[in-house]
């Protein structure tokens, strides 16, 4: 599979570096955050073993379409408050998540983080293959999960 460019969304947050680090790669902080401003995490489906090789897995509950939005991969990098790398690959059904193929189809995920003094950067970056016409809503989607880490940070 190739793993051209796709889209990256980036976004500053008045926390420290190990903060934002910590709210990327800790289970039960992506079960708070990771999703959509208005959906949520199904609980209990989110893990994060964030060394070379460890698991993260997530599902977003898609009410009105009446299904769960499966992710998980494997990390691939990771350099502590600098950069993580992971799979990424996505399905609507539970057994096929609960398999955790590894051959599955996959995207490939870069996360960029960057101490800027009171405040934090952090870049994702998707790659993969993806129709022209999903990209712009694949974006818009992501961007709403920085919003939600956003108003995590803000409630906790």
């Amino acid at each position: 599979m190739k793993h051209e460019f796709l889209y990256s969304v980036e976004r500053e947050y008045p926390v420290e570096i190990e903060r934002l680090w910590q709210a990327w790669t800790t289970a039960s902080e992506l079960e708070q955050w990771y999703h959509p401003t208005d959906l949520s995490v199904v609980p209990g489906t989110a893990t994060s073993v964030a060394i070379e090789g460890g698991l993260w897995t997530v599902g977003i509950d898609v009410p009105a379409f009446e299904f769960v939005a499966y992710f998980f991969g494997w990390y691939k990098l990771v350099k502590p408050l600098e950069r993580l790398e992971h799979t990424m690959a996505y399905t609507q059904s539970k057994d096929e998540w609960l398999a955790l193929d590894e051959n599955a189809p996959f995207h490939k995920v870069v996360l960029d983080f960057e101490s800027r003094g009171d405040s934090s950067w952090v870049k994702f970056s998707q790659f993969g293959e993806m129709p022209e016409e999903q990209i712009e809503a694949t974006t818009v989607g992501m961007q709403s999960y920085f919003q939600s880490l956003s108003n995590f940070f803000e409630e906790n």
